[in-house]
């Protein structure tokens, strides 16, 4: 299948087509330059190239020369209610320079979206590195994650009882990687937004070369045990600093997952205990983060929020039927969507913490909103009546925001993403 891309007038067209293995290394150079063209090291690079879903990847070409980039990964999201659905994870997007405002990248999302909806797959997620690009094909923000700098040197932890109980060991990354992968596929159903990894993906998160380390050490790892099961795991690099005053090394955090409440204090408790340190850097964990109700001061935590998933339905009905309801809601919804028409109209959508049903429907409509908004509000991390102060979510029956907000949420805590991608 091809298609050509819109184009000025008297400008060579822009055709579509498959990936083939043999033009990745063009088609990622291409991806490269995209973002400012620096290389990667070759073990990144190899990883990437592994992880590339060829057969849900293509190019825009100008004769034998890519000029765009996209790709589609094969991932199980985890939905409010714990079910684990499949999901699109819009990757390696990017348009030469040369070729802005041509259309390209409005022909690739055209040709992805109805990819994927030949796929069967009812949702598309992506990481936005321009949060701006993405809300016109119908991308909403539906998870953040929580940054923070801890100036561990007056910031203390009060643990829970049986935290002391927990034994705390080192151990090489590689030589644990399986056990750290068994705990964190424990935790995948546990909140919204987590991604159910494929084999090969656990080998993202010991990628450890040391042009990417900006004078911090190896990555380090510390295990959790309790009652001789590995029940939890930090990752990790220490960046020494020394001041005429002594020691001012910072902890930076790679990743941390534990599968119950005294583990995970363990592990903070023992980063914010390192020695000759006295700040712990961590970047992207969920927004409520069990540390912050344990700290001593939370205003020396230094807390900071970005936005992290964004989530597109591309089938309404197959995905608000994939998630539960945390109160019952019977609404009908009136959605808007110019991108994937096959959404837009009236369904009613009736469920509870059971499951749901959503289906077209001629009844006069509930609520009113874009699937940008639906998008946003999926995963339950951003509520509809939020969303309807801001004029984006429309009532149109008295009471149906309130019912929906609430069945909207999710009792399981803030969606969270564990890792780009």
């Amino acid at each position: 299948m091809t298609t050509e891309a819109t184009g000025r007038t008297g400008l060579p067209a822009t055709e579509l087509r498959p990936l083939r293995r043999d033009d990745w290394d063009d088609w990622y150079d291409t991806l490269l330059r995209a973002f400012g063209g620096v290389g990667e090291p070759a073990e990144e690079r190899a990883l990437w190239r592994d992880l590339t879903p060829y057969e849900r990847s293509f190019g825009a070409w100008e004769g034998a020369e890519p000029v765009g980039t996209a790709g589609a990964f094969d991932f199980r999201l985890t939905v409010p209610g714990g079910a684990s659905v499949p999901a699109a994870g819009v990757t390696m997007v990017g348009v030469a320079a040369t070729h802005r405002r041509r259309g390209v990248l409005t022909s690739m999302m055209r040709r992805q979206l109805d990819d994927i909806r030949t796929w069967g797959e009812p949702l598309a997620v992506l990481t936005a590195s321009e949060p701006a690009i993405y809300g016109r094909f119908g991308y909403g923000s539906a998870a953040f994650g929580l940054h923070a700098e801890i100036d561990t040197s007056r910031v203390r932890l009060s643990v829970p009882a049986g935290t002391d109980d927990v034994r705390l060991r080192y151990a090489g990354t590689g030589a644990v990687l399986d056990v750290c992968e068994a705990v964190y596929a424990r935790t995948v159903p546990l909140r919204a937004g987590m991604l159910a990894r494929r084999p090969g993906w656990e080998r993202l998160g010991v990628l450890d070369p040391e042009s990417e380390r900006g004078g911090a050490s190896p990555l380090q790892c510390v295990l959790a045990e309790r009652d001789g099961e590995v029940t939890g795991y930090a990752r990790f690099r220490v960046k020494p600093r020394w001041t005429d005053a002594g020691h001012d090394g910072e902890v930076l955090l790679a990743d941390l997952a534990a599968v119950d409440a005294v583990s995970e204090a363990a592990l903070w408790r023992f980063l914010f205990g390192i020695d000759l340190t006295t700040s712990l850097k961590v970047r992207g964990r969920p927004l409520d983060d069990a540390w912050q109700h344990l700290v001593s001061d939370v205003r020396r935590c230094e807390l900071r929020v970005r936005d992290s998933l964004y989530v597109r339905l591309v089938d309404v009905g197959a995905a608000l039927e994939a998630r539960t309801y945390q109160a019952p809601v019977d609404v009908v919804l009136d959605v808007e969507d110019s991108f994937c028409p096959w959404n837009a109209g009236r369904w009613r959508l009736s469920g509870d913490a059971k499951g749901a049903s959503c289906s077209p429907t001629t009844d006069a409509a509930d609520l009113g909103l874009s699937v940008r908004e639906l998008g946003a509000a999926y995963l339950g991390g951003v509520s509809l009546a939020s969303l309807a102060r801001a004029g984006r979510v429309r009532e149109l029956r008295p009471g149906a925001l309130a019912e929906a907000s609430v069945g909207f949420g999710a009792a399981s805590g803030e969606p969270w993403l564990p890792h780009g991608f």
